[in-house]
C-alpha cells in the first residue's frame, strides 16, 4: 500500500496517508479561498482511517467555522495540515502538503463562487456532488 508523508511549514507536525485518496480536485468556495490565502484550493479526500499524525499531535490546533469543516493547523508555525469533514466522513489533506503525491484532480466544487475561472475540461459543479449533500448541478466552464 502506498504511503505519502507530509508536514506543516516548520516540520513540527508530520502526517502520513496510506492508500489512494477517495477524490482529488479543486474547491472554489470563499471559505477555502480565505483559509488558503489563494484563489483556489487543491484538495485530496481520504477516509479518516487512512490519515495519521506521526509526529507533533500536541501542536495541532483546530478551527471550525462550520460543522462541515474542522480545519487543522500547526500552532507553532500556522502551517495548514488538513480539514476534517465529519458529515462527509472524509478528511481533506491539502494536496501541497503530501510530498510525492501525483495530484490528479477530477472535479471542481463550489465553482459558482470562483474568482479564477479554470478551463481544463474537468467537471465544474455549482456546489457539491449530490452524494455529498450538494445539488450535483454542473455549470459551464
Amino acid at each position: 500500500m502506498t504511503t505519502y508523508k507530509g508536514a506543516c511549514f516548520c516540520g513540527a507536525v508530520e502526517i502520513e496517508t496510506t492508500g489512494e485518496p477517495e477524490a482529488m480536485g479543486y474547491c472554489h468556495c470563499a471559505s477555502c479561498r480565505s483559509w488558503s490565502a489563494a484563489p483556489v484550493n487543491a484538495f485530496t479526500l481520504w477516509k479518516p482511517q487512512n490519515v495519521r499524525v506521526t509526529k507533533g499531535a500536541e501542536r495541532i490546533a483546530s478551527f471550525a467555522k462550520t460543522d462541515l469543516s474542522h480545519r487543522q493547523y500547526c500552532n507553532s508555525c500556522g502551517g495548514h495540515l488538513m480539514t476534517e469533514h465529519p458529515p462527509l466522513g472524509l478528511v481533506d489533506v491539502y494536496a501541497a502538503t503530501l510530498a510525492g503525491l501525483d495530484f490528479a484532480p477530477g472535479v471542481h466544487v463550489n465553482y459558482a463562487e470562483t474568482v479564477l475561472p479554470m478551463r481544463d475540461g474537468l467537471p465544474k459543479l455549482k456546489d457539491f456532488p449530490a452524494e455529498l449533500g450538494g445539488s450535483g448541478v454542473a455549470v459551464a466552464e
